[in-house]
């Protein structure tokens, strides 16, 4: 999980067509209360809009009942309803995702608008601070040099948005999603679809972060070759374990039949060495 405080609200939530239909709802206001604690909830997990206990454990209706403080009945209404109107899908898996969870929560996209922030805002400081060594070039600050700051500033941030787009100008269209996904019901023997907005969610978010086919094929391979026989394990070969948070650790990672193999290299090795030695007169 992420230490993300915060999740992004439209301040037209409620003039969303869905939203006016629930507010027609019996207890309209403690389902409306659960769809935030949803959205806050999966701000928490950073998981894509995923909303999982561990990404082997997903949450029941009686654990969210629980941890939100709800009645079960209201509960399994909201979510019921949340489903009937496209808002949240849940898998074969029971797993909950929110959906459109990136295209509205992109977190990276976010930090890297902050990041950029960060850095214009320490240069313009350190030009302030230059000037005020150079009496007789510096010119003072008026409210027009204070309006044309605003207006580069607002000018950069347009440029930003970019970042936060779902248009088809993004490279992320170029995404092989089909090519991956392929690879992984060829090797796995699964019938997951390119096409799904979650499986296309997951390998977006890892592309972004400068992972590339070959690296999906690696952790598929990996993991295939350490789960595939094992009956209570075989199960999490797919899109949201595989190409999940710990993506980059499962391509560090080394299988357990490599692994097998290199220790037992090893001790050949070793072997071999001892023997070379105990042979050889010094």
């Amino acid at each position: 999980m992420s230490n993300v405080k915060w999740i992004k609200l439209s301040t037209q939530m409620f003039e969303d067509e869905k939203i006016k239909l629930i507010e027609q709802m019996p207890d309209a206001d403690t389902i409306l209360i659960i769809w935030v604690k949803l959205l806050s909830q999966a701000g928490k997990t950073n998981g894509n809009g995923y909303i999982y206990l561990s990404e082997n454990i997903p949450y029941t209706d009686e654990m969210l009942a629980t941890i939100f403080g709800r009645p079960l009945n209201t509960i399994r209404l909201a979510l019921e309803t949340f489903k009937a109107f496209g808002m949240i899908e849940i898998d074969d898996e029971h797993f909950i995702s929110i959906a459109n969870w990136e295209k509205h929560q992109n977190v990276a996209g976010l930090e890297k608008i902050r990041e950029q922030t960060r850095k214009r805002v320490a240069k313009h400081r350190e030009n302030q601070r230059l000037g005020s060594n150079q009496k007789d070039v510096t010119l003072p600050v008026t409210q027009s040099n204070a309006t044309e700051l605003e207006l580069e500033l607002e000018e950069e941030l347009e440029r930003d948005k970019d970042i936060l787009s779902d248009s088809p100008n993004q490279t992320a269209d170029l995404i092989p999603y089909s090519q991956i996904i392929d690879y992984l019901n060829e090797q796995c023997s699964t019938k997951y679809r390119s096409s799904t907005a979650k499986t296309k969610e997951l390998i977006r978010a890892r592309w972004k972060e400068g992972f590339r086919v070959k690296d999906f094929e690696q952790v598929i391979d990996t993991k295939r070759t350490d789960w595939i026989n094992d009956s209570s394990m075989n199960k999490f070969l797919r899109p949201i374990t595989l190409f999940g948070t710990k993506f980059e650790s499962y391509l560090n990672e080394r299988s357990a039949a490599d692994a097998k193999n290199v220790g037992r290299n090893d001790k050949r090795n070793a072997k071999s060495t001892k023997t070379y030695a105990d042979g050889v007169n010094f």
